[in-house]
């Protein structure tokens, strides 16, 4: 027996192993998925369209997960459930940014340090939005 063989490794006559996915990335690609889709859509609808041969079990849970996050939504429709994404990618990306601020106990730090590693242009971004959401509306 070869190294390659006791660990693992491809040996004659032995498929290849697919390369496993993390759930990070299950969870990317059902969002990624169901932003495609034209609507409100079934699990087995986004089992259909994602690489690979995952169970149908795994893309319901990888579903129950993004709904505990509150990255997608379900509505019953007839005797199962159909699923869309809550939020367009940007949306998606500041509710993880909320979620990683929320977790922390001295928020101030938290804040101050992704400042200061912003670059120039994003900082003046930065402001700009913050100047947007501070100013009162004209009344009229």
């Amino acid at each position: 027996m070869t190294d390659q063989d006791r660990t693992g490794g491809r040996g004659p006559g032995r498929p290849r192993r697919p390369r496993r996915r993390g759930q990070g990335e299950l969870e990317a690609q059902v969002l990624g998925a169901l932003h495609r889709a034209p609507g409100p859509v079934t699990a087995a609808w986004v089992q259909e369209r994602l690489e690979g041969d995952l169970a149908y079990t795994t893309v319901m849970t990888i579903l129950s997960r993004l709904r505990a996050k509150q990255a997608v939504t379900r509505e019953r429709a007839g005797r199962s459930f159909v699923w869309r994404a809550a939020s367009d990618e940007a949306g998606l990306a500041a509710l993880r940014m909320r979620r990683v601020l929320d977790g922390q106990d001295d928020r101030g730090a938290v804040l101050a340090s992704f400042v200061t590693g912003l670059s120039h242009d994003d900082g003046r971004l930065l402001r700009d939005l913050l100047n947007d959401a501070t100013e009162e509306p004209e009344e009229g």
